[in-house]
């Protein structure tokens, strides 16, 4: 019994000893933080009012930009697959078949023909016989 309070004694002093110097830890914690804390958050208030001003500025110009710009005509020009077929449409003489379609503008076969649809639903070419188109 005298053994055990004995080491209950000694536990109870580096209890004590370990609590002083937390103590004075938290203490010397205390007057660091509040002098770097402070700047840290004046920074971060700063710059996040900056970023939103940049945003509002963006939108502005962006949303200005948008209503000078009118909507342009599409029309079929060579970089598209309209344009490549309608291409190789004029310059045959005779009108192109749907082989030379497929051999000079690279197109699968679902492609040429959705190509060739749109086309002469718009009114730009025409059929001369069967798989032989012509501009109109």
């Amino acid at each position: 019994m005298k053994k055990l309070q004995a080491q209950l004694r000694s536990i109870v002093k580096s209890l004590a000893k370990l609590s002083k110097e937390v103590d004075k830890i938290s203490k010397e914690i205390g007057k660091i933080k509040p002098a770097k804390a402070a700047p840290k958050k004046k920074a971060r208030k700063a710059a996040a009012k900056k970023k939103a001003v940049k945003k509002v500025k963006a939108r502005k110009t962006a949303k200005k930009a948008a209503r000078k710009k009118a909507p342009a005509k599409k029309t079929p020009g060579k970089a598209t697959v309209l344009g490549k077929v309608l291409g190789v449409i004029n310059r045959s003489k005779k009108g192109a078949s749907i082989a030379t379609l497929r051999a000079k503008t690279g197109l699968g076969a679902k492609q040429l023909s959705n190509a060739l649809f749109k086309l002469s639903s718009k009114g730009v070419i025409t059929t001369q016989s069967r798989g032989v188109y012509v501009k109109k």
